[in-house]
C-alpha cells in the first residue's frame, strides 16, 4: 500500500504536483499590504499558497496577480524575484537552458 501524497496547485502554472516539488509562500503581515515570504519549512501559520521554483511561474503569477488571489487580500510579491536562491534551503532553480545533466 503506498503513502498518501498531497498534491497542491502551482499558482503560477496551475499545474498540479506532489507538495514536495513546490515551495509554499505564506504572509508576514509586517506592513499593509502583507508582505509574501517562502515558508521553507511549511510551518507558518494561516493561508499558504504553492508554486514551483522556476522564474517562469513566478513571473506568471506576478502578472496574472495570483498571490492578491490566493491570499484574498492585496498582498506585496516583488521581494520574490531572485529570493529562491538566496536561501540554503531553496531548490535549485531551473531555466530553460539548463538540462540538469552537467556535473
Amino acid at each position: 500500500m503506498q503513502a498518501h501524497t498531497p498534491v497542491r496547485t502551482c499558482v503560477g502554472c496551475r499545474g498540479k504536483e506532489d507538495h514536495t516539488k513546490l515551495v509554499r509562500l505564506a504572509l508576514e503581515e509586517v506592513a499593509s499590504p502583507g508582505l509574501v515570504v517562502p515558508d521553507w519549512r511549511r510551518r507558518k501559520p494561516g493561508r499558504g499558497a504553492w508554486i514551483h521554483p522556476d522564474h517562469a511561474c513566478l513571473q506568471a503569477a506576478l502578472k496574472r496577480g495570483a498571490f492578491n488571489r490566493a491570499f484574498r487580500g492585496r498582498v506585496d510579491a516583488t521581494s520574490l524575484v531572485g529570493l529562491f536562491a538566496g536561501h540554503p534551503d531553496a531548490p535549485v532553480l531551473k531555466t530553460e537552458n539548463e538540462s540538469g545533466s552537467e556535473i
